[in-house]
């Protein structure tokens, strides 16, 4: 069992940056692939970024690509997610979530089990 606690949204205004937290409980956060995930009203949620367990690798969404930095310390038990030049549609809930389903589409909300309960981000123009 994980739990996950997501820390540091707020207001920013466009160009501005924001860095994101996500402190989990339990001795095997280490063992789990982190993603950051974001919904915005009226949409679907959609992924931002993925980290592998050991840190080594690094996935993110064309949209944040170039702007966006996802991090990890295991020591700390916690997940970052640096985002850079915030735009008005990045302006959504943002959630960490651990990955317990493997194969290649990373991307899908289903293949990961424990989630935050969310942060929100909102970027003014």
């Amino acid at each position: 069992q994980v739990q996950l606690v997501e820390s540091g949204g707020g207001l920013v205004q466009a160009g501005g940056s924001l860095r994101l937290s996500c402190a989990a409980s339990g001795r095997t956060f280490g063992s789990y692939a982190m993603g950051w995930f974001r919904q915005a009203p009226g949409k679907e949620r959609e992924f931002v970024a993925l980290i592998s367990s050991g840190g080594s690798s690094t996935f993110y969404a064309d949209s944040v690509k170039g702007r966006f930095t996802i991090s990890r310390d295991n020591a700390k038990n916690t997940v970052y997610l640096q985002m850079n030049i915030l735009k008005p549609e990045d302006t959504a809930v943002y959630y960490c979530a651990a990955r317990t389903r493997g194969g290649v589409y990373y991307y899908y909300t289903s293949n990961y089990g424990y989630w935050g309960q969310g942060t929100q981000v909102t970027v003014s123009s």
